[in-house]
């Protein structure tokens, strides 16, 4: 259902978006993974210094999106690296302080942690601790992201909010190929090293047309997808499809008219966007795949509280995952699908 919906749902509420990026050159049918590959390759064929590595990325990566760069621009700028990923961001700190652009992948989110200290304690901190003399903001990090329907504990978690404590880093999330390759560009372009979260559920659950050439889609903007005057909506990556439908059930079933956002920046958010719409509505659900205690839904619905306070007609509702480790088998009941999403409108509504 997700991928049956989400090019149609696209083009009804991103015309404008459409027709600009027509403007822009010709466009190519791609998948999300694809339009990653698209992306890397842009920045290669245009930015000698760059290169790319990590985990099997030399044959194209576990999710394929690497595929074909190395045979098109050599090993020595295309190439694996050991199972340590400590190594390779601390490797990708030193390639973008010499000047290069590094892009590191890290074969799935799950295994991110083991260079937590690299991120958190280097390379958010790069240009902070020298005076501005040096930095690392030519790095960007890649990671497959959220539940996949059979990834369990290691192949499933979502581990934003870690990292949106820790100032110094850019974190975002893509819902689509068109947003995935604007904001990768953006990320490999921006001055301060950045996470990339890739919804890998997504990675073939659609196709969308995407301009061939480079363009960028700016970093800490949220995206209204859906205008509407009775509650907000607030996701980012797989769970934005989610909302999508569950506005539509809402406005059939109920007659509620929802406001769907795409927050697409985690760190720094966009608190303009998503205050000016709960403003207007006066309700705010906010819903992820990650653990709800300390989930960037926590954040989220603390900065509304005392924005919004005085606007709003019922408690915020987080709709998120669980407080224990991601599940194999009972995943389905774990993840927050569509019916707890519209359980959660019910409620607010007859608040």
């Amino acid at each position: 259902l997700v991928s049956g919906c989400i090019l149609h749902d696209w083009l009804q509420s991103n015309l404008f978006l459409f027709n600009f990026l027509h403007l822009i050159g010709p466009t190519q049918k791609m998948n999300l993974f694809q339009s990653i590959t698209s992306a890397l390759d842009n920045t290669l064929a245009s930015d000698p210094t760059a290169v790319i590595f990590g985990e099997d990325v030399a044959f194209g990566g576990v999710f394929r999106c690497t595929v074909g760069l190395r045979d098109k621009y050599g090993k020595d700028r295309v190439f694996n690296t050991p199972l340590c990923e400590q190594g390779i961001v601390g490797f990708g700190i030193g390639v973008a302080a010499a000047g290069a652009t590094a892009i590191a992948e890290i074969q799935f989110a799950d295994y991110i942690f083991p260079a937590f200290d690299q991120i958190v304690n280097e390379a958010a901190k790069y240009r902070y601790r020298s005076g501005n003399m040096y930095d690392c903001g030519k790095l960007t990090i890649r990671a497959p992201w959220g539940c996949v329907g059979h990834g369990s504990l290691y192949h499933s978690q979502s581990p934003e909010a870690f990292f949106a404590h820790c100032p110094g880093l850019k974190i975002v999330i893509p819902r689509g190929p068109v947003q995935a390759k604007g904001l990768l560009l953006s990320c490999i372009a921006d001055e301060n090293p950045c996470i990339f979260f890739e919804p890998k559920i997504l990675y073939r659950a659609a196709v969308e047309q995407v301009p061939v050439e480079a363009y960028t889609i700016p970093l800490t903007q949220a995206e209204v997808l859906q205008e509407g005057s009775d509650v907000t909506l607030v996701a980012w990556g797989t769970q934005i499809h989610v909302l999508r439908e569950v506005a539509n059930m809402a406005q059939e079933k109920l007659g509620v008219s929802c406001e769907v956002i795409d927050l697409q920046s985690i760190l720094p958010w966009d608190i303009e966007t998503v205050c000016k719409s709960v403003v207007k509505t006066g309700r705010l659900v906010i819903s992820h795949e990650a653990p709800v205690t300390g989930g960037f839904a926590a954040e989220i619905s603390s900065t509304v509280q005392e924005e919004c306070f005085l606007n709003l007609e019922a408690p915020i509702t987080r709709v998120c995952g669980y407080d224990t480790p991601f599940p194999h088998i009972f995943e389905p009941f774990y993840i927050p699908d569509k019916w707890k999403c519209f359980d959660a409108i019910k409620k607010m509504i007859n608040y």
